[in-house]
């Protein structure tokens, strides 16, 4: 089980240490052959791999009016690198003290004395420290002084990172869960807690679990209605999920709903997890209630049959 660190004062001494730098939002596949190529560099030596990862966004606090949505909060992260089977993930406080380290002193003081790295896997366009002026040959050359190596990730891999991290964002704000799904190589999901509705739902046979993300930044995908499977307890069910503003109720916030199918249980305050199968489509005012009961109805039977062709 893959060991998680928050507080740099208690890293331990890894073995033969094979780290990677950077923020992972999504663990999409681009990131997940630079994890491939760690785990290759870690077993040649019977080292353990190093994930360095930070919170909040670097660009949060660089770029003080910058909204950054992610794709991951940071459980989600976490629990898809377990998976992939790396053994530490350190999580770093990026605030204006690390922000302004100068490049120098982040590789001497910040990797090479608490992490003591036997190899770096690092993109060829990797930038760090004070002013982002730290590069790949700085630290190349710095590895060759203090005894480490240094590997450069493909620009093949590098760019595959960008591009699918750029295809994932644009391909949720549009309703492609598809194209997302299959860039990430699993289903993107939306974590939180159950919350207390206006349990409009329950009166038209439909009632509807309330979500309240567990991460601000989270990235929400477009309005309308989504074929969904759902994790309460550890049991997977199918579903159908609303995102958006409820118009036919003159609905004044954005809200994130899911009727969960053959599920009756009381789960308020329970955490919950939907995966998004595909979208079904957009939000729409309907001319009232009975209109809006009838389109629900339509609504799950589409979901029926699109989770029967996934299934």
């Amino acid at each position: 089980m893959m060991k998680i660190y928050d507080d740099v004062d208690k890293i331990p001494a890894f073995k033969n240490a094979v780290l990677t730098i950077g923020t992972f939002d999504g663990v999409h596949k681009g990131h997940q052959k630079i994890i491939a190529q760690l785990k290759e560099e870690a077993k040649k030596l019977d080292g353990e791999t190093v994930i360095i990862t930070f919170y909040p966004h670097p660009r949060q606090v660089i770029k003080t009016d910058c909204t950054v949505e992610l794709l991951n909060d940071f459980s989600e992260k976490a629990a898809l690198l377990d998976a992939l089977g790396i053994d530490n993930l350190v999580c770093i406080n990026f605030n204006d003290v690390f922000a302004g380290m100068a490049a120098e002193n982040y590789i001497k003081d910040f990797l090479y004395n608490t992490f003591h790295p036997a190899k770096v896997v690092i993109g060829y366009d990797h930038r760090f420290g004070k002013g982002r002026t730290g590069d790949f040959r700085l630290l190349e050359k710095f590895g060759q002084d203090l005894g480490f190596e240094v590997i450069e990730t493909t620009a093949q891999i590098q760019d595959q990172v960008t591009v699918s991290s750029t295809k994932i964002r644009k391909a949720l704000s549009e309703g492609n869960v598809q194209i997302a799904n299959n860039l990430l190589g699993y289903h993107y999901s939306l974590s939180g807690t159950v919350t207390e509705g206006n349990k409009l739902g329950r009166t038209i046979g439909f009632p509807t679990a309330n979500i309240a993300l567990n991460s601000p930044d989270k990235l929400i995908p477009l309005n309308g209605v989504y074929a969904v499977q759902v994790i309460v307890n550890q049991l997977i069910y199918f579903g159908m999920m609303n995102i958006g503003f409820r118009p036919t109720v003159n609905g004044k916030t954005r809200t994130i709903e899911v009727n969960i199918f053959d599920f009756d249980a009381d789960i308020y305050n329970h955490q919950i997890r939907v995966e998004l199968i595909d979208y079904i489509r957009a939000e729409v005012k309907f001319n009232g209630i009975d209109a809006l009961k009838e389109q629900l109805y339509m609504d799950k039977k589409s979901v029926i049959e699109k989770l029967n062709i996934i299934t």
